[in-house]
């Protein structure tokens, strides 16, 4: 097994006020001008929706039926310490929720912001 790479994400960008890291082991996730959407629901409570999130891994992809309707997603782990972090949207199947496709949700109570 090789080296772990990790990116560490730049908190002085103008365009951001904070990182968003797991709340395990406090590896960078993404960056608070990535939040598309604060008003989602994951499993654990409230959700955010990102149009980027780094140093994951991508599970395997499934049909979920959920608030909005059937859509394929895969669960997101953080890269470091594996803790299951939110999931990606994969493919949506109504006109309407297509903004949502390659995007990211990351729990609120899985991740924890540094400012």
């Amino acid at each position: 097994m090789g080296k772990l790479f990790l990116l560490y994400l730049d908190m002085d960008d103008n365009d951001n006020d904070g990182v968003y890291c797991c709340a395990k082991c406090k590896t960078h996730l993404s960056q608070a001008g990535e939040i598309i959407s604060k008003s989602f629901q994951g499993y654990t409570g409230k959700a955010w929706l990102f149009n980027r999130v780094v140093n994951i891994f991508q599970g395997e992809s499934e049909n979920r039926n959920m608030t909005t309707g059937i859509h394929k997603v895969a669960d997101i782990y953080c890269s470091n310490c594996k803790l299951n972090v939110g999931w990606k949207y994969i493919k949506t199947y109504e006109n309407s929720q297509k903004y949502k496709e390659g995007k990211y949700i990351l729990e609120k109570r899985l991740v924890c912001e540094l400012k």
